[in-house]
């Protein structure tokens, strides 16, 4: 559920299509790192976090990437998605100063069209909201937390244990 979003402690309105357990993951496109198109349908037939941030330049953003990129090198059947709208440049530089080597890390700053089709696009921002959406192999939607303060971490525990039951 993503009503009562806040960033600041301050309420904020979230723009594009809420995403529900039990949907079909929609097909979206990005920027890789190094400016290239990214595909979601690239990740087809594998199980995907996708760990939504609204820029890798803040704390909580970074240590949310870093945790993710971690658990990203236990299961090889596992895709770690990082996304934010970010640009390319932004994200190498962070990905190098971090050792993010395991984990995909994609910008959505062309055209939001991951943060309108999942619902996570912060209204007069420009920004992503921070979330973590899991789809199974079959591209459904599995689990999804839209974390009710934007300034505070998801739920890892909570989603590294769901997806535990999946595998």
């Amino acid at each position: 559920m993503r009503s009562n979003i806040t960033m600041g402690g301050k309420p904020i309105t979230l723009l594009g299509n809420e995403i529900k357990v039990g949907d079909q993951a929609p097909h979206f496109t990005a920027v890789n790192k190094d400016m290239t198109p990214f595909s979601f349908d690239s990740l087809d037939g594998k199980l995907k976090i996708i760990s939504v941030v609204p820029s890798v330049d803040t704390k909580i953003c970074e240590l949310q990437t870093i945790q993710f990129n971690e658990e990203a090198t236990k299961d090889p059947n596992i895709v770690v998605l990082t996304i934010s709208v970010d640009l390319p440049f932004a994200q190498q530089r962070f990905c190098v100063a971090n050792s993010i080597e395991n984990a995909i890390v994609v910008s959505d700053y062309q055209t939001l069209d991951f943060g309108m089709k999942y619902g996570f696009a912060i209204d007069k921002l420009r920004l992503l909201s921070r979330g973590i959406v899991v789809v199974d192999t079959n591209n459904v939607v599995r689990y999804v937390e839209y974390v009710k303060e934007v300034g505070t971490h998801p739920d890892y525990d909570k989603v590294l244990d769901f997806i535990k039951t999946l595998e």
